[in-house]
């Protein structure tokens, strides 16, 4: 039986994956614009804003980060000094963020559950919040982002009763969150999905191999970088099927580069993943501003590194997870080819922690599967299929 939501024609064109329980092949799809090399091709010739403008039309749902990664891919790259792109404010990373994770709680939360859990959409807790779901066709300024910040640090503060610090040191313990999310789950949406899912995300402890590209070590980050994007360049399909050092990896909330000691040793399950955005809606507006000038924001790292002769890759920490450009400019700045690397690819790897975790439930279980699907947050369409018991056999 097939439990997805509607589907319709816009989000099926930027690609689809199909997860059946129960089975070895548990996830299948990919995004084929990312394949074989279309993107280059699509991106050959054009240079400067005109990449960054086709890259945030072709992931819109994302577009923000794409449109932010691609000019600092551009800069790095180019190899004219006077034709470098402007860089965006670390500032608007962060608002940017938090307006995906709003996005992706009030929309896609309640549809990925199963249908006789949560029947339809509640926006009602979103009805004061100053910052709307889709972002303005321009990006504001740095200081009218600080200030779109602070207004939603203020709306939080009175969904939550209390000051957003206050609320963070009580709750960072995953079950104190757990029964805070019980405690809250008549009155607000998102408290409503994780308190249904937490019976069971609890149980769903998938491998855990994090992408571990960014490091506070510059020259250690810098090493692992230039690897990944030798293996980006060398073979056009690596995008769809991404490998580090030689295995799957996921990336996410919880493999932040802020992470990396904090959370060494934590062992994460369905739970702290689906908990992770809410945490990070949260932390993102208490966390103290950033200048402009700062060369690294300690909350969502960002970056691009020169690879020599017009190439370069660069990363942004966004709400799904790491993402990455590669880019090859020719001596007048033009793309001679352009590959990305996003969140979904790594963590719907069709030998991924996720797909192991799916193979591994009874074949009926759409639930479990829906959950799992929604602590990895796909950033395309995405179904989950029920399995009989004929297609195990030939499975």
């Amino acid at each position: 039986m097939n439990t997805s939501p509607v589907q319709t024609p816009s989000i099926a064109l930027g690609g689809h994956y199909s997860l059946r329980p129960g089975v070895r092949a548990s996830v299948a799809g990919q995004r084929p614009v990312l394949g074989g090399g279309r993107l280059g091709r699509l991106l050959r010739g054009q240079q400067g804003e005109s990449v960054v403008r086709t890259l945030g039309n072709v992931f819109t749902l994302c577009a923000h980060a794409h449109r932010r990664t691609a000019r600092l891919a551009l800069h790095a790259a180019c190899p004219q000094a006077s034709a470098v792109l402007p860089m965006e404010s670390p500032i608007l990373l962060r608002l940017e963020t938090a307006r995906d994770h709003l996005r992706s709680m009030a929309l896609d939360w309640p549809q990925r559950h199963p249908p006789l859990m949560l029947s339809s959409r509640d926006l009602h807790w979103l009805r004061d919040c100053p910052l709307p779901l889709l972002p303005p066709a321009q990006a504001c300024a740095p200081q009218e982002a600080g200030a779109a910040l602070a207004q939603l640090r203020d709306w939080l503060e009175r969904l939550l009763n209390q000051p957003v610090s206050d609320w963070l040191a009580l709750h960072h313990d995953a079950d104190a969150f757990a029964h805070w999310c019980h405690s809250r789950a008549h009155d607000l949406s998102p408290a409503r999905c994780l308190a249904a899912w937490h019976p069971l995300a609890s149980t769903l402890t998938p491998e855990t191999r994090k992408l571990d590209l960014l490091h506070a070590d510059i020259a250690v980050q810098s090493t692992h970088l230039r690897t990944l994007a030798q293996a980006m360049a060398g073979d056009p399909d690596f995008v769809q099927r991404p490998l580090w050092r030689g295995q799957c990896a996921e990336t996410g909330v919880w493999t932040r580069l802020r992470h990396q000691a904090e959370h060494a040793t934590l062992h994460h399950n369905a739970w702290t993943r689906l908990g992770a955005r809410w945490m990070e809606l949260v932390n993102i507006t208490a966390a103290h501003p950033i200048a402009d000038d700062e060369p690294r924001d300690a909350l969502l790292d960002s970056g691009a590194l020169s690879l020599g002769q017009g190439q370069a890759i660069a990363w942004c920490e966004m709400a799904r997870g790491l993402l990455l450009h590669w880019v090859q400019l020719d001596p007048q700045g033009r793309v001679a080819d352009y590959r990305v690397v996003a969140p979904t690819e790594w963590n719907f790897h069709a030998d991924g922690a996720l797909a192991h975790a799916l193979t591994a439930l009874p074949a009926h279980d759409t639930e479990a599967a829906w959950c799992l699907a929604a602590a990895y947050d796909p950033c395309v369409d995405c179904t989950v299929l029920g399995t009989t018991t004929e297609e195990i056999a030939h499975a």
